[in-house]
């Protein structure tokens, strides 16, 4: 069995509930403020590790309080810490959210994850058969630079290019698994796409943002499922009928749990259908890192 390492972003996510999103300039009151472990990188290896991956993060912390509270969560969850980072220099990344009908709004301050560099990345001891797994929460040539280090080592790069930003080919050409959903899609390939697309609109969008003919680009749907482009084969995984209560995490959920199963030598159909299941539970509980799933409970519903 394989290794997941997550080089990404660590933050705490500050949560207000309410019963609707203010509109720009208005104010709405709300229901409660929560606390919660979170950063894409953070939520991925949480996901990966509570599914039973061996699982290490690559980041930074600042030397504050917050730090000190998430190195103890993520620590509890059996993740590896050896190459997590605690500065001076920066205060711990923050996440602002707001959760109201389900859906989110997220306001990110990077803060300690901005100086995750190239030095932090290098001398992670990647091997054949691991799989490296990095979000656009850390600088980009970080990433480029992880992505390196993985693919000469023999090890399967997963890249979740969110939140959306434009980014090099050299960087593309290096991603094995790219993990996006339709608005990024629309976004990187500079197209239009909506919830409402058709499955072969969304498979020819992906086909022509492909770097490399055997790249494979996963586009997860929401309750619609998820479509993948691996090579030139077509892959469709139906959506599953839940009752959202928060959607934050949703995507990282998917991710850990596709790295956990390719870690594990699992087929990528099978892969992807045991992600989508996973993701599907992570949206019936509040918060990101706190809602993912053991393999147990995913492993009950398949």
């Amino acid at each position: 069995m394989g290794r997941v390492f997550v080089a990404g972003s660590i933050n705490m996510d500050v949560v207000a509930t309410a019963d609707r999103h203010p509109r720009v300039g208005e104010t709405v009151a709300g229901r409660q403020v929560l606390y919660f472990p979170g950063g894409k990188g953070a939520n991925q290896a949480v996901a990966a590790s509570r599914l039973g991956a061996r699982t290490t993060l690559i980041g930074r912390l600042g030397r504050d309080s917050l730090g000190a509270e998430l190195k103890a969560f993520l620590g509890d969850q059996g993740i590896d810490l050896g190459y997590v980072v605690e500065t001076a220099e920066a205060h711990t990344g923050t996440a602002i959210i707001t959760v109201a009908e389900a859906d989110n709004t997220i306001v990110v301050v990077p803060g300690a994850n901005g100086l995750v560099g190239a030095d932090d990345v290098k001398v992670v001891p990647l091997l054949k058969g691991d799989v490296a797994v990095s979000q656009f929460e850390i600088p980009l040539p970080t990433i480029a630079a992880f992505f390196h280090r993985a693919r000469a080592a023999g090890a399967v790069t997963v890249l979740n290019p969110a939140p959306a930003q434009k980014m090099p080919g050299e960087l593309l050409a290096l991603v094995d698994i790219l993990v996006l959903n339709e608005t990024e899609l629309g976004f990187l390939a500079g197209v239009e796409l909506s919830e409402s697309d058709a499955a072969d609109r969304i498979i020819d969008v992906a086909r022509k943002l492909q770097a490399r003919e055997d790249q494979t680009i996963c586009v997860t749907l929401g309750k619609r499922g998820v479509l993948a482009l691996a090579g030139h084969e077509e892959i469709s995984v139906a959506g599953r009928v839940v009752k959202a209560l928060d959607t934050t995490g949703a995507g990282d959920c998917f991710v850990g749990a596709l790295a956990a199963q390719l870690a594990d030598g699992a087929p990528l159909r099978e892969a992807l259908t045991f992600a989508n299941a996973a993701a599907s539970i992570s949206v019936q509980r509040m918060s990101a890192g706190p809602s993912m799933p053991t393999g147990a409970e995913v492993a009950a519903i398949l």
